[in-house]
């Protein structure tokens, strides 16, 4: 008989890899963890599709007033038209946020919005000719932005005050970078193919296509799940009262009150935004398309700092970060007034953006980190007055000062005053200017 069978011991053999492995520094890091919440993507995704109708509707309009009146300061009226409703109601609106869900009140918003779109589309396609059928659309477009405004009143503080009730604390800060990133990221598709539809189809299509995308938005908010909401503020003392305390808190903290100014002034006099189709028309001759790519440039600087944002979020030095954020902007915005090339125009709005979104990042994590839920709403109602009043009324004066010393005068101007208001504010504000971490802005007091 032969020698007995002897059965070697088992030993674990792991099997080979596929492919090679990448060395340490190739591998890619991991995605921000706020991205992970299926609250907070389904709020983007929401986000993202009201924000690409906005940007539609934005550029269309612009390119459809200013072929219907040739006038710059029908522009100016664009702007005016829909910050007023909003200066009146975004206070009130703000006092009803904090004293009720969130979700429900822009969901109902973004429904006007909706029907302000179906508005606009049928305008376009009943628009009589002639200089009576082109002053009862303009009339028409003018009533129709008003009640856009009102919308507006209640979605900006909604959906500033939502987002720390989506995502836990620790992880807000990388989610306020993701948000403004990819809400940049629609400013880019928005202007582009608002321009490309406005070419094909004219302002009908354009539109149809806004109105589509707010009913999506608001079918993804259903999704969105408020785990982190906090309690909701006593409904005691009457609307003023109330909201007399949120003016008081921002009083008392000079890094809140510094930063929200500071944005507010820089945009309402150094924005060039609303001088595009003057600038895409007479300077740098080129149609709507071309009008979509400059508004798309300010968008893809915006998206390139809010991608490195949202994977490197800082915190030390946040204070003189954002003076030089500002800084930048308006140097940015002074090389684009005096441009008469288009690619140079481009590079000078996409480096006007990223600047601008490394300033709105920091503004918004001071806002957000500093302010208890209960008082979230009023807050950002002021801080959307703020805002709202450097874009819509900045675009009322671009287009007044265009109006009476010319589109390049007007934007030069414009860009000098908004660095000596970063000089100004370095000495009215020294607090903001040394602020070092984002959590100092709780206790920042006068």
């Amino acid at each position: 008989m032969g020698e007995p069978l002897m059965l070697r011991p088992f030993r674990h053999v792991p099997p080979r890899p596929p492919h090679r492995t990448l060395p340490r520094a190739m591998i890619p890091r991991s995605l921000p963890a706020a991205w992970s919440n299926r609250a907070f993507a389904a709020f983007l995704l929401a986000r993202l599709a009201g924000m690409f109708a906005t940007q539609i509707q934005a550029v269309v309009i612009g390119w459809q007033v200013y072929g219907l009146t040739g006038d710059a300061m029908a522009l100016a009226y664009v702007g005016l038209a829909q910050f007023l409703p909003m200066l009146i109601l975004v206070l009130p609106a703000g006092d009803l946020i904090d004293r009720h869900a969130r979700k429900p009140i822009l969901m109902a918003s973004w429904a006007v919005a909706m029907v302000c779109a179906v508005a606009l589309w049928w305008l376009s396609r009943h628009a009589g000719t002639g200089e009576a059928g082109k002053a009862t659309a303009l009339t028409g477009i003018y009533a129709t932005l008003a009640l856009f405004g009102c919308s507006r009143a209640f979605s900006g503080p909604a959906l500033q005050s939502l987002l720390p009730q989506i995502v836990p604390r620790p992880q807000l800060a990388q989610a306020i970078a993701a948000n403004g990133m990819l809400m940049r990221a629609a400013s880019i598709g928005g202007p582009l193919v608002g321009g490309i539809l406005y070419a094909v189809g004219g302002g009908a299509l354009s539109y149809g296509v806004c109105a589509l995308c707010f009913l999506i938005g608001v079918s993804f908010l259903v999704r969105v799940e408020t785990r982190y909401a906090g309690a909701k503020a006593p409904d005691t003392g009457g609307m003023w009262r109330r909201f007399g305390a949120g003016i008081r808190f921002i009083r008392n903290r000079p890094i809140i009150l510094g930063s929200i100014a500071l944005d507010l002034f820089a945009v309402l006099l150094g924005g060039v935004v609303a001088l595009l189709p003057i600038y895409a028309k007479e300077i740098l001759h080129t149609g709507p398309a071309g009008l979509g790519v400059l508004r798309s440039a300010i968008a893809i600087g915006e998206v390139g700092a809010g991608l490195f944002l949202s994977l490197h979020p800082f915190n030390r030095a946040v204070g003189k970060r954002l003076f030089v954020a500002v800084a930048v902007f308006g140097l940015a915005n002074l090389a684009f007034s005096l441009s008469h090339w288009f690619w140079l125009s481009f590079l000078a709005l996409a480096t006007a953006g990223a600047a601008d979104m490394v300033s709105v990042y920091i503004r918004s994590a001071l806002v957000q980190f500093s302010t208890p839920d209960d008082m979230r709403g009023r807050v950002s109602a002021v801080n959307m007055l703020f805002i709202g009043s450097s874009n819509e009324l900045g675009e009322f004066r671009a287009g007044t000062s265009a109006a009476w010393f010319g589109p390049v005068a007007a934007a030069v101007l414009g860009g000098v005053c908004t660095l000596g208001i970063v000089g100004l504010w370095t000495k009215f504000f020294p607090a903001l200017h040394k602020v070092d971490k984002f959590d100092e802005a709780t206790e920042a007091r006068y």
